[in-house]
């Protein structure tokens, strides 16, 4: 008989960024690792992170990551993490050089999409991403209200 996992367990999976399909396009997408301090990893693995406002850039052939919030750990001592701080991102050479190019050309961000475990690692989904304007977000609320009423029409005719 298998082992039954804990049921009293309150481990996040994955901390997902809710603001971004609203306002984004999303292009291609890269997992890249994180650089992080150990009491970061800490407060990650209770659900204490957020990347909602987080996006990235590339400086002198690394990725960083900008205005994501890892609460400090609230068993740390003296030597607790700053929750705003820059985190390097780990993505191969190919990649970087790639989004690079894409966020020179114009018009591009880098947005994270996801912060999840991998085994014991912590990995982003960070995307190349393009700014919807008004219309396009009135247009995407119109088709969910369309999709809406018709899967409503059709709940109703089978019951």
């Amino acid at each position: 008989m298998a082992a039954q996992p804990n049921s009293g367990s309150t481990r996040l999976t994955e901390v997902r960024n809710s603001k971004v399909f609203r306002d984004f396009v999303v292009g291609e997408r890269f997992e890249a690792g994180i650089e992080l301090l150990g009491t970061e990893v800490k407060s990650v693995r209770t659900g204490k992170a957020q990347v909602s406002d987080a996006f990235c850039r590339v400086e002198k052939g690394e990725v960083w990551m900008y205005g994501s919030h890892i609460e400090p750990y609230t068993y740390g001592n003296s030597l607790n993490h700053d929750a705003k701080r820059p985190r390097k991102l780990l993505l191969h050479r190919k990649d970087i050089r790639k989004v690079a190019l894409a966020m020179d050309a114009g018009g591009k961000a880098l947005i994270p999409l996801r912060m999840y475990f991998k085994k014991a690692l912590i990995k982003v989904e960070v995307a190349l991403c393009t700014g919807k304007k008004l219309f396009d977000k009135r247009e995407d609320l119109k088709k969910k209200d369309q999709m809406r009423e018709v899967n409503r029409a059709l709940r109703s005719r089978r019951g």
